[in-house]
């Protein structure tokens, strides 16, 4: 759908909303604070991913409520310092995620934002209690990929898996990436109730408790090791192999499970 969000600034009148995250309303624009200087350094993509990050970021800690409209590509751009090319790959991100809805000739929109709930389960889960949940969705769904993945969703897994390679040793990319990725798995499936349920999932998987787990854990070798059992999973898929998908999973949980029991 064609992208119209280059109308007037949204959002004129807003509170500001104080966050710890880094993230935060400055004025009437809703100007969103990144506390860096620029991306201009960063892969393009990864650059998208963050911004993306930045603005989930805000839509979880209220900076924007379903219903509101964001702020012009222009604008967003200024405030996150990154290009409008950039802003509207983050937006294609959130889009896809079903965070916000794209209206021709009235601009960007928010759809969803976190429950009570949601946020308490995500405050409330322990690393253990993840990887089981993880342990017993994850074969299922992997399973109905299998069976029902077209050569779409086999292409979107493999960009995803082609985004974690170039992801490098950052941290904050390889997890956007990973997280897709096994969303991307949950979407091939084409069981609307597994997508929602890992989206759950990447939910704890995001939430602000686990960047310090994430920084301990996620070493250059550690993400070189995933990224190996990634494209084994992928080849899987792709291969409609069900022997091998289910070692192959069990050994990519088993592996993160073990690196949570030695942070």
């Amino acid at each position: 759908m064609k992208n119209h969000t280059d109308e007037a600034p949204a959002g004129a009148g807003r509170t500001p909303v104080a966050n710890t995250s880094g993230v935060g309303a400055e004025g009437a624009s809703g100007r969103l604070a990144t506390g860096r200087t620029g991306p201009s350094e960063a892969r393009p993509r990864g650059v998208a991913a963050r911004l993306a990050s930045t603005l989930r970021q805000a839509v979880a800690d209220g900076v924007y409520s379903p219903g509101d409209r964001l702020p012009a590509e222009r604008q967003l751009a200024q405030d996150l310092h990154g290009s409008r090319g950039t802003v509207r790959k983050a937006l294609d991100l959130l889009e896809q995620d079903g965070i916000i809805e794209r209206r021709v000739g009235s601009g960007t929109f928010v759809l969803t934002g976190p429950r009570i709930a949601d946020e308490d389960i995500a405050e409330n889960v322990s690393p253990i209690e993840l990887i089981q949940a993880r342990n017993a969705l994850e074969p299922a769904i992997l399973m109905l990929a299998i069976r029902n993945a077209t050569q779409r969703d086999i292409a979107a897994i493999g960009e995803a898996l082609g985004q974690l390679d170039r992801a490098g040793a950052d941290r904050e990319v390889f997890t956007f990436w990973d997280q897709r990725f096994h969303l991307r798995i949950a979407e091939a499936s084409h069981n609307p109730l597994m997508v929602l349920l890992y989206r759950q999932i990447n939910h704890v998987r995001g939430h602000r408790q686990w960047r310090v787990v994430k920084d301990k854990v996620l070493t250059s070798q550690r993400i070189a090791d995933y990224n190996r059992q990634h494209r084994a999973i992928y080849d899987a898929i792709r291969t409609r192999n069900q022997a091998a998908i289910e070692r192959l999973l069990k050994d990519h949980l088993a592996a993160a499970e073990q690196d949570l029991l030695h942070v």
